[in-house]
This record gives structure tokens, C-alpha cells and sequence, in this order.
């Protein structure tokens, strides 16, 4: 049975300005499109929403021509870079804002856990907001008591449960929305890049407690996320976004793939503003140290990865996350407080430079990188997610026969000692 099917959604946003910017645009656009039912007269054809770039039209489309289904009790990994329109698609589903064309069917009870704090009253406890919750998705005040107890052990927020939820940290927030969202019985589960706001005791899990709803329940769950080995592990099919349309519906294997060939791996660094935030991750470079102007890093050079950010004030117990990931596989993390544990004491005020050497065990392929500056035990202040990618070849060597070749994710030395017994 098919649970969502997406049939020819588009939206389209205007640039700057909610309305079409006179009055008597405004009357003609309701006139036309409410009482006579036709067209948008306004609906220009737009550009494609490319957010790296300048364009020509006020219109932009971040979404455009979207047609696929969902299987009842199916989990489907949405994927692409930022502004590819993944966030936009659930939106729509979700109705927090209508499709400028096409038509959604979506059989059940939709749960929707967008953004940090959606659905929640800021004022109200987390008692009440759950009560609240429920309400909104059609459920009768017994049935959420019956639940009541399952959300706020699963959370682990019970110390908290009768104080206002402006006063939660945003990890807390996020474990409570996905509580209520998971735990109140949706046909359909929706699930944005949230769960990176929470630590790894909570991501974990919060993807086993999606598996058990997808797979022991039948219910369907549509999941937005960066973390390429989450939609490995949970999903069954993937959907890769770029540009507001669809590339390709296929096996999670096979879009994942599609997703990492995409990278561009000539670019050695990346910059990005200063956020409003205690944290902001401003830069990073991939350098070889041993030959700085080849455009290939070789398996035998030493490769230097430096990370800048800004400090708006000094603080305290923050961390500075690293991962790398080999075809979209999750190889390792390292924070930079794991040898200086003193960072965690204070962080002046300013720009910083942290950096460091790759481990020379890297094989053959392609790498790329996420960071995070974060809370330990709390959850991220800046996210930059697979941000950078580069190659590593095999073009300096002749050292195959030593095993170099042989596969696997990394290159391990082992000296072997045979011994007659």
C-alpha cells in the first residue's frame, strides 16, 4: 500500500519580499487564484534554486517537478547538499507550507520533527507541551497518559518535565521533540537533520527507536541527514536531491554512491562566515606538506588538515569535532581536546587556527570531512557536514605487493613473525 505519493510538487519563493509587492497585485493574485481557481497570474518561471550564486530573477523554485511514492512501512533516506531542498520537500508533507503546484497523499497521522523546537510553546512545560502534541495529531488525553511515561524515560528529561521548555538546552529540546514524535503512535514519522544536535548516547538511540517503528510497527519514516552511515544502517531506499529536483530514487547502496561521486575533490579549502553564534567554524584547508603544489595527495605524503573559527567571547566546555569518512563510510572522529584537555577550561576571545596530521594508513580513494564545534554531552554549536572532499592515489609508489592494494578502508603494517614449533 502505497503511504505518500509526491505528484508534480513544486515551490517557488520570491526573493526578498512576501507578497507580490503592490496591493493591486495582491487583490488580482486572490481574485484569480481563489475565486476563479486558474493560475497564479504572478507564477514566473523562475530560476533553479542555486544558492552559491547571483541570479537574474527575483523567483527561485526549491522545489521543481518532485514525483515519487512511499511504500507503507518503508524508511526512506532523503539526501544532498544544503539548499538541495530536502528540508522544503518535509515541509510541504508536514503542511507547514503549501506545494505552489501538485498534489501530496499522505495516508495517517503525520509526526514531524523539523527543526529544534517544532510544534513546542516555549512558555509551556514539557509536560504540557506533550499533552499539546498529541492534541494536534488527533490523539485523546488517555491515550497520551497511556504514553506519557515511554516519552519522558525514552527523553531522559524527567528532572525538567515540569519546567518551562524555553529554559532546555537545545539537546534537551531535540530528545523531548523526538520522544513525542516517535512514542505517539504516527502512521508516518518525519525526521530532519535534528539528531545531530543531540550526543552520540541519544543519535544511537534515537535510529534504533526508528527501526523498531519502521520495522517492528510497519509504520513509514522519511529521514533527512548528512550522516551517510545513518542512512546506510536505517534506510531501505534512497532519494538524492540537488537543486530542488530529484536525481535519482534507487537502494540506499546505490544513492549513497551517486552522492559521494558528486564531490568535487580539487578543492583544497573552504571558508565560511561568522554565524551569530558563541562558535563559528570559518575554515578549512587540506594541505600536503611533502608536495604542496601537486593536485593529488599521495598514500606515502603528509597530509595537514587546518581548522579555523571565531570566538565571539571567551567560553568554556566546548569541543572542536573531526570525522572522516571513505565513500561515504564513517572511518573516524578525533576532537581537539582529546591531548588538550585545557581547551575545555576556556577558549579565548577571536580567530583561531587548530591543525593537524592525517595518520599515514590511508588507502587509495576518495575522503571527505565533517566538523563540529559543540557542548560535551550536549550537542553542536556549528556544523559544517561533509564539507570537503579530496583524493588520495597511488601514483608515487611501486609498494602493491606489500599488500597496499589489497583493499579494505585502511593500510595496516603488520610485521608477521613465523616461528617453528
Amino acid at each position: 500500500m502505497t503511504a505518500i505519493e509526491f505528484e508534480n510538487i513544486s515551490k517557488q519563493y520570491r526573493l526578498g519580499l512576501v507578497s507580490t509587492g503592490t496591493l493591486s497585485h495582491d487583490l488580482n493574485r486572490f481574485w484569480q487564484t481563489k475565486v476563479l481557481r486558474r493560475e497564479d497570474p504572478y507564477l514566473k518561471v523562475g530560476e533553479v534554486n542555486d544558492r552559491a550564486h547571483k541570479g537574474a530573477s527575483e523567483y527561485v523554485w526549491a522545489l521543481k517537478d518532485i514525483n515519487f511514492k512511499v511504500e507503507q512501512g518503508d524508511v526512506v533516506g532523503i539526501i544532498g547538499r544544503n539548499g538541495a531542498g530536502k528540508s522544503t520537500l518535509l515541509k510541504l508533507l508536514s503542511r507547514v507550507t503549501a506545494p505552489t503546484t501538485g498534489t501530496i497523499r499522505a495516508r495517517g497521522r503525520i509526526a514531524s520533527l523539523l527543526e529544534v523546537g517544532t510544534g513546542f510553546h516555549p512558555e509551556m512545560t514539557g509536560r504540557e507541551n506533550i499533552y499539546m502534541n498529541g492534541a494536534i495529531m488527533g490523539m485523546s488525553r488517555a491515550e497520551i497518559t497511556r504514553k506519557l511515561d515511554e516519552i519522558v524515560d525514552f527523553s531522559g528529561c524527567e528532572r525538567y518535565l515540569d519546567t518551562p521548555v524555553k529554559r532546555y538546552s537545545s539537546g534537551m529540546t531535540v530528545r523531548l521533540g523526538f520522544a513525542i514524535a516517535a512514542h505517539l503512535e504516527p502512521e508516518i514519522l518525519v525526521v530532519d537533520e535534528v539528531l545531530a544536535v543531540g550526543d552520540a548516547e541519544f543519535q544511537k538511540k534515537a535510529i534504533g527507536k526508528m527501526q523498531d517503528v519502521s520495522r517492528g510497527e510497519g509504520r513509514t519514516v522519511l529521514f533527512v541527514s548528512h550522516n551517510m552511515g545513518a542512512v546506510r544502517n536505517l534506510c531501505k531506499t534512497g532519494v538524492l536531491m540537488d537543486q530542488g529536483k530529484i536525481q535519482l530514487v534507487d537502494s540506499t547502496e546505490n544513492v549513497v554512491q551517486k552522492y559521494i561521486s558528486g564531490y568535487d575533490t580539487k578543492c583544497r579549502s573552504k571558508e565560511w562566515p561568522i554565524k551569530n553564534k558563541d562558535v563559528t567554524i570559518t575554515g578549512i584547508k587540506i594541505l600536503n606538506e611533502d608536495h604542496p603544489d601537486n593536485q593529488t595527495i599521495d598514500m606515502t605524503d603528509s597530509t595537514k588538515i587546518q581548522i579555523f573559527y571565531n570566538v565571539k567571547q571567551d567560553i568554556s566546555n566546548t569541543n572542536i569535532s573531526f570525522t572522516l569518512f571513505k565513500d561515504g563510510v564513517d572511518l573516524f572522529h578525533s576532537w581537539d581536546v582529546d591531548f588538550s584537555p585545557e581547551l575545555l577550561e576556556c577558549r579565548k576571545k577571536g580567530n583561531h587556527l587548530t591543525e593537524f596530521n592525517l595518520p599515514k594508513n590511508l588507502l587509495p580513494g576518495t575522503y571527505d570531512i565533517s566538523l563540529g564545534i559543540g557542548i560535551p554531552k550536549v550537542g553542536a554549536i556549528d556544523q559544517q557536514n561533509h564539507c570537503i572532499a579530496f583524493q588520495i592515489s597511488n601514483m608515487y609508489t611501486e609498494e602493491t605487493k606489500k599488500g597496499f592494494a589489497r583493499g579494505g578502508l585502511i593500510k595496516a603494517d603488520i610485521k608477521w613473525r613465523d616461528t617453528l614449533l
